[in-house]
């Protein structure tokens, strides 16, 4: 059978340029390299409690219009990410805001007080011109809400020192002069009721979807089995290293099953301290308000990314951004592909901002 499309993989870019397709009446060809569907989207259901096995997944968006999409196939339940930092046993709201500050200084209790502290402690450091982030963040906040907060967790997110990053990677700190612990700005915010399998597979319905099954291994094969190819592989990796290997940040997971109802009272806490080796701890059941007698718990460890395992964030520094750009250049003149998504467009996607992007580029196949 020839297809209009062959989708190389499942996760929101692909899912959601499949459905557009399947609704234009295009036929199309799902293929999968994991086992399962959804990619970092995936959900195991565990004990009646959703655990997402591929790190904390939590939608929220100010398009108005990807909000009702994402709305028509799910529904959307009310949670509000608002994580707690833990630095040596010391529990800070996030994102900073006055109850942040409060319990940093106890001596301040209004608005102005909070701003004239952290004003002293930038003049104190007297850093005209960062050159690193450390100097960054702390012209920006100060040493105080730099050495509990930032400091620790950055450096373990990055696997080195704060003095060797550059300052372009914090160029903004958000700062909240109220007593307001919702994280993100976004006007719409929530989790599946059900989890984000229900999303991926309401998306996949009625479309053919191959598990198990890597392009790249028979890309010959595959290719001709369709008119276009819509990738969301890893952008170097379809062109086979030949300009030099793209670098990533990785992830481990540890999960764990507790018997009890509630381990830690949020879903994310973070932890802020270099010595401890993990980021965070995410308690799934808190998504999305689950009363089960038993919990979940991940712990999430940075890790060095090696070929072969999975790519979490890309590290935008100028070698790989200007690496990218000459694999993007090949993309270009690849005929009837389409490059889309977090790993073929090599940048930091936040779930709303894929679904838009294969919204407009199913828009433009019309």
């Amino acid at each position: 059978m020839m297809y209009d499309y062959l989708i190389v993989g499942s996760g929101l870019f692909g899912a959601v340029f499949a459905h557009e397709m399947k609704k234009k009446g295009k036929s199309c060809l799902v293929l999968e390299r994991r086992s399962h569907a959804g990619g970092n989207v995936y959900c195991e259901e565990k004990d009646g409690i959703n655990v997402h096995q591929y790190g904390a997944h939590i939608f929220h968006t100010s398009y108005k219009e990807v909000w009702e999409y994402v709305n028509s196939f799910v529904e959307f339940n009310n949670y509000v990410n608002s994580p707690v930092a833990n630095f040596r046993g010391e529990l800070y709201n996030l994102p900073f805001n006055m109850n942040t500050f409060t319990k940093l200084w106890p001596e301040v209790h209004t608005p102005a007080e909070v701003a004239a502290k952290i004003e002293a402690e930038r003049k104190e450091a007297c850093i005209a011109e960062p050159q690193n982030l450390e100097e960054q963040a702390i012209s920006l906040i100060g040493r105080t809400v730099y050495e509990k907060l930032i400091k620790g967790y950055t450096e373990k997110q990055w696997g080195r020192s704060c003095t060797e990053l550059p300052a372009f990677i914090i160029k903004r700190l958000p700062v909240r002069y109220t007593f307001d612990n919702n994280y993100f700005n976004d006007r719409y915010q929530g989790i599946p009721v059900g989890g984000y399998n229900k999303l991926i597979d309401a998306l996949l319905e009625g479309i053919e979807v191959r598990l198990d099954t890597d392009f790249l291994q028979d890309r010959d094969k595959y290719s001709q089995l369709a008119k276009k190819i819509v990738y969301t592989g890893p952008i170097d990796e379809y062109f086979d290293y030949q300009l030099g290997r793209l670098e990533y940040r990785g992830l481990k997971f540890e999960t764990e099953r507790l018997e009890e109802e509630n381990h830690q009272g949020v879903a994310v806490m973070n932890y802020t301290a270099r010595e401890v080796p993990y980021t965070r701890i995410i308690e799934h059941k808190h998504f999305e308000f689950g009363t089960q007698p038993v919990t979940y718990v991940t712990r999430e460890y940075p890790a060095d990314w090696q070929p072969g395992e999975e790519a979490y964030y890309p590290v935008n520094n100028d070698k790989n951004q200007a690496l990218y750009q000459q694999y993007a250049e090949l993309a270009e003149k690849e005929a009837n592909v389409i490059f889309g998504g977090r790993l073929a467009e090599y940048k930091y996607y936040d779930m709303d901002d894929v679904i838009k992007s294969a919204l407009e580029r199913a828009g433009k196949e019309v």
